[in-house]
């Protein structure tokens, strides 16, 4: 389809991480599809940039994300296939922390649910295998072989890339203003003018609370800031090949996760605390700056643990975390609509992995309204009465 369509059979709101999926699998499925976006193609400024996004089948958040996972790399793989370069680069993961720690005993209960290939390394094993790291002595790790990263940016431009491709009509810069049902759609308002549509989809990301009045759960933005700092010891000890994507429980609810080297060892190697940043008023408010402290803080932490990676800052980004009461996703019809309207949304700093299939069920939930995928534990009325 070309040109400007005064209806659509859908309507997508946020074209990041889960809105340029869910456009993709709705334009090859057929529809007619126009997708809205506040910002440029890929941008910097919500939850799908910073040039890396850890993805591990072995999921320590809740055992019930793994048959969607494993859909998932499937679909990582499929997207590669089709672009002709893989966007899933395979290096292993580590799960570190005490045996009783969330993040060890989380991974374990996934991994024997599911039978998943895994290794568990004692201090001895772990410090054979992986001497970049100087953990406590009672630590162990977990080992997911088939764990790796991709690229948020690349998976983005991917997705629009082929929506594009199969038909949808993509929009950049246009602010929506509202959405409301009529007759027997939805209309969307912004500046300049108004879409019509059968079906809408919601994946705003951090701006989806305003868009989303009927979802009966708090979703509640907070600031994380990506760290780029450079090694002190040679950057060879940081690649892929020798060093794999980690997440070391420090503390409760407290932890670091990082990556190996993806680039020029001047840009830095990236790492982050998980549960550290602070709440955030409004996504456009929110404080882009990284102080002098927070710098401090990441680099004493990464000394602590992993001093090849004592370095100097080579620089910071800050992205936002959306985050729902029980730290698990909301993606089902959004309440109150019939069934007119998709959600996706609270993906509480642990969703970009699971992108492509996130696009799969909220294609299947507009265009038939259910899918196969397990998500009855995501579902939006958890937090209050069906």
């Amino acid at each position: 389809m070309s040109g400007v369509a005064d209806r659509y059979d859908v309507i997508v709101l946020g074209l990041g991480g889960m809105g340029s999926s869910a456009a993709r699998h709705l334009a090859h499925r057929g529809a007619s599809v126009l997708g809205l976006e506040q910002f440029s193609p890929a941008h910097a400024l919500g939850s799908s940039h910073g040039d890396s996004r850890i993805v591990r089948m072995a999921y320590f958040e809740h055992p019930d994300y793994v048959p969607l996972l494993r859909r998932a790399y499937s679909l990582w793989d499929e997207l590669g296939a089709e672009l002709a370069r893989p966007l899933l680069t395979r290096t292993g993961a580590l799960m570190i922390g005490p045996p009783d720690c969330d993040v060890v005993s989380g991974t374990l209960a996934s991994v024997h649910r599911w039978g998943l290939e895994h290794e568990v390394l004692d201090q001895a094993q772990l410090q054979l295998r992986y001497p970049q790291f100087r953990l406590p002595t009672d630590d162990i790790a977990v080992l997911d072989a088939d764990a790796g990263f991709v690229s948020p940016e690349q998976t983005v431009r991917a997705h629009l890339d082929l929506a594009r491709r199969d038909g949808a009509e993509l929009r950049f810069g246009v602010k929506v203003a509202g959405w409301r049902l009529d007759g027997d759609g939805a209309v969307v308002e912004f500046a300049g003018g108004q879409a019509r549509a059968e079906r809408l989809v919601l994946a705003a990301g951090a701006w989806t609370g305003p868009l989303a009045p009927t979802l009966d759960v708090p979703l509640q933005v907070v600031r994380r800031v990506m760290h780029y700092v450079r090694p002190v010891v040679d950057a060879a000890e940081f690649d892929p090949a020798r060093f794999p994507v980690y997440f070391i429980e420090i503390g409760p609810r407290d932890g670091i996760y990082g990556f190996p080297l993806i680039g020029d060892p001047a840009g830095g190697i990236k790492a982050g605390f998980h549960y550290r940043g602070g709440d955030v008023a409004s996504p456009d408010t929110v404080e882009r700056g990284v102080s002098a402290a927070e710098r401090a803080q990441m680099r004493a932490a990464l000394a602590a643990r992993i001093p090849g990676l004592a370095g100097e800052h080579a620089e910071a980004r800050v992205c936002m975390y959306t985050m729902t009461p029980d730290e698990h996703f909301v993606i089902d019809l959004l309440p109150a609509t019939h069934g007119r309207v998709a959600i996706a949304a609270g993906f509480s700093g642990h969703g970009f992995k699971f992108t492509p299939v996130v696009g799969e069920i909220l294609a299947d939930l507009v265009l038939s309204g259910a899918t196969e995928h397990p998500i009855g534990f995501l579902r939006a009325t958890r937090f209050g009465a069906d």
